[in-house]
């Protein structure tokens, strides 16, 4: 007896979960080894682009967000997205054992309400209703009622990278997670109905010659870029195990609000079944709360950084090497002169010195 096409969203949901889950920690490790011997990514920099610690958290993702693609061709995003809570579970542990994040024992309550939420989803989730073609999709897509949705969330994003970035992005995580979860819902509705492309051109009906396929391809992948940028940024600058939940609370409420306008997945479904499912959806929402609480903030990254490393070695952690380390917005007259600037200098070996020096010593100045 084969799989429904529920219960194949639900494996490759799952298996997503667990995939984008690690790939939190693996890119925050990069991260941080990138914001040790080059400009952040919280402040514009891309140094963490040459992290091989980066690029496997960045193709654990990609892994992860395959399986995802695959799931929504099989079921709602009513049942997909919800399951994303799976993911906290996964961050919020590797991060207490890689990362030294620890999870204290509220939180794992959160973590067990968030699961909790979700199977609540799970049980009253719709049965997926299948359009017939590309062109039934576009028709939906340009119904009054999601376009509204569409120009909502577009003005709501440029709000965001405009206005607030540039003076509270470094202080308020929900500027840079805002951005993600916009773009990820409108990214759902788009690979859904690529998705759906690719599968009923695999059975025969093609849709690859109708430009609305290639539509909504740009769609997706101007938000899929979007959103990865803002993410690196908000990872670079929160806690881990707080972005994960954060993200995922956004994320779901939104993806579930546009799948729910686009697609219709409620029509059809009693009341009983969507109060159950908007009760597991707030009893997710208060886990993570939990989760949130009880974690401790980590601090705003400084405005100005200037580091020595004794010995030149940028690599070595403060146990093992002394670090001089200054950080000012003043350190320096005129910033912009200096950025990205190496200065090298050779100390002798003073006696009787609060610090001796006999080697190599490199500071650089970071905006």
């Amino acid at each position: 007896m084969g799989l429904s096409d529920n219960s194949k969203g639900l494996i490759l949901a799952m298996a997503s979960s667990a995939f984008i889950g690690s790939s939190f920690i693996l890119k925050k490790k990069g991260l941080k080894r990138a914001g040790a011997s080059g400009t952040r990514a919280g402040v514009g920099g891309y140094t963490y682009l040459l992290e091989p610690l980066w690029w496997a958290g960045m193709i654990t993702m990609i892994v992860g967000e395959v399986a995802n693609f695959v799931a929504y061709v099989y079921a709602p995003a009513v049942l997909v997205t919800p399951l994303g809570a799976l993911s906290i579970i996964v961050s919020a542990c590797l991060a207490h054992f890689m990362l030294k994040e620890r999870i204290q024992k509220m939180g794992i309550v959160g973590c067990i309400t968030c699961i909790a939420g979700s199977v609540v989803i799970v049980i009253h989730a719709p049965q997926e209703h299948t359009p017939s073609s590309v062109q039934e999709i576009w028709t939906l897509a340009t119904q009054p009622a999601f376009l509204i949705y569409v120009a909502a969330t577009l003005s709501i994003v440029l709000a965001l990278i405009l206005h607030f970035e540039p003076r509270y992005g470094q202080t308020n995580i929900l500027v840079y997670l805002g951005i993600c979860s916009l773009m990820g819902s409108l990214t759902v509705v788009s690979i859904k109905a690529i998705g759906i492309a690719i599968k009923l051109t695999l059975d025969g009906i093609n849709q690859m010659a109708y430009p609305q396929t290639w539509f909504f391809l740009t769609v997706a992948a101007i938000c899929v870029i979007t959103q990865l940028n803002y993410l690196n940024k908000a990872l670079d600058t929160f806690n881990a195990a707080i972005v994960s939940p954060v993200y995922y609370v956004m994320f779901t409420t939104l993806t579930i609000i546009a799948s729910v306008i686009m697609f219709k997945d409620w029509s059809g479904q009693n009341v009983s079944s969507i109060a159950s499912e908007i009760c597991g959806f707030i009893t997710v929402l208060s886990g993570t709360i939990i989760l949130h609480a009880t974690r401790e903030q980590e601090p705003p990254p400084p405005v100005g950084t200037v580091t020595w490393y004794v010995s030149g070695d940028s690599m070595k952690s403060p146990e093992d090497e002394h670090l001089i380390t200054l950080r000012s917005s003043e350190c320096w007259p005129k910033p912009e002169r200096y950025t990205k600037r190496f200065f090298f200098l050779h100390f002798v070996e003073v006696e009787e010195s609060a610090l001796q020096v006999s080697s190599n010593v490199g500071f650089s100045r970071e905006r």
